[in-house]
């Protein structure tokens, strides 16, 4: 509560700051249109009246014009400064929740390991607990090693680093067949997945790229979900895109905030949505791999506990886009030219 407020009050002390200076260039323009008028009238009350051996000059309307110009320029300027400053405070804000909750994900696991190691250094344990302490600091590493793991790709990502391997595939079954993989990564029942397939259409993707985008979504949906999660698959064609709509059943997303959880850092704040730990990038990676795939995703909810919905399409190979596609092939052919390997889901 104290945090919002102070969020709040920095928000109005800004806010004041720009709306007081703009008041004064007004009131500045205001002065400098006063005093070309008021000129203006003594120059033609009493000019005549003067002898004609003065020489007076009338007030200079280029002088006038040019500086309501730059007095409107200057303005215009600061509202440009202030706004870059407000996005820069934002991004700073969504910085440090970012470098608050790395740590917390870093610590938790790393605290988890050190209680194991030290009771493994100070008692007796049986074969069978030495067994299960070993098994559990190995899931911690994994999760460190995941999470870090994000966070460079996430950085190579965005500077195009990344070398896709990217493939021809029959999109109903290759998206299938990710999706039960992640079904078991995260030990979902196999009865609570439902597919509702209308597509035999051949799609190009990286195959491990989309299946960070398939166990990022299953895992929204498993920390969403107050009970056990239950998501339904539909898969498509729809104005030449190959389209997969996935839909959990879980607490939903307020829609105001279904376009800004795709940005970097960010996380749905609210009262009735549960405190789940994370790092704000899960979505943006899901948004930027679609990306480099020639495709978009969106995200619809009614709104809370209703359900969220993120639709994904992708070019179909052979139909759209087909430059694109092309040239993801192309990148392919330079890295496997003296390889050969079958694929089991053309």
């Amino acid at each position: 509560m104290l945090i919002g407020l102070k969020k709040i009050n920095s928000y109005v002390f800004y806010i004041l700051v720009f709306i007081l200076a703009q008041l004064a260039w007004m009131a500045l323009l205001g002065l400098w249109i006063y005093w070309y008028v008021s000129n203006s009238i003594i120059f033609e009350e009493v000019g005549e009246q003067l002898s004609p051996q003065l020489d007076i000059d009338s007030p200079s309307t280029f002088i006038f014009v040019g500086g309501i110009i730059l007095i409107v320029a200057v303005a215009f300027g600061m509202s440009v400064i202030f706004r870059n400053l407000n996005v820069q405070i934002r991004l700073n804000r969504l910085y440090d929740n970012f470098i608050a909750n790395i740590t917390h994900e870093l610590k938790s696991p790393l605290a988890a390991i050190q209680l194991y190691l030290e009771t493994l250094n100070s008692r007796e344990l049986s074969a069978e607990n030495k067994t299960k302490f070993i098994n559990f600091m190995m899931n911690d590493a994994n999760r460190l090693n995941n999470l870090i793991n994000t966070i460079l790709e996430i950085s190579r990502l965005e500077q195009k680093k990344i070398a896709h391997d990217y493939s021809v595939f029959n999109g109903s079954k290759i998206i299938r067949a990710l999706i039960q993989e992640s079904a078991e990564q995260f030990q979902l029942e196999v009865d609570k997945i439902k597919f509702i397939d209308n597509s035999d259409a051949r799609i190009v993707i990286d195959k491990n790229a989309m299946k960070i985008v398939i166990d990022n979504l299953v895992d929204n949906a498993v920390k969403y979900s107050a009970g056990k999660p239950e998501i339904e698959v539909k898969i498509e064609n729809n104005n030449k895109q190959f389209v997969i709509v996935f839909t959990d059943k879980g607490i939903g997303v307020e829609q105001k905030q279904t376009k800004k959880i795709f940005k970097k850092f960010y996380r749905v704040s609210d009262n009735n949505i549960p405190s789940v730990k994370g790092t704000g990038l899960g979505l943006y990676w899901v948004k930027e791999i679609i990306k480099s795939h020639g495709g978009k995703i969106f995200c619809t909810s009614e709104g809370i506990n209703k359900g969220t919905t993120f639709q994904i399409e992708l070019p179909i190979y052979g139909v759209s886009k087909k430059q694109l596609i092309k040239n993801l092939l192309k990148m392919k052919n330079k890295r496997s030219k003296h390889k050969n390997s079958g694929n089991e889901y053309e």
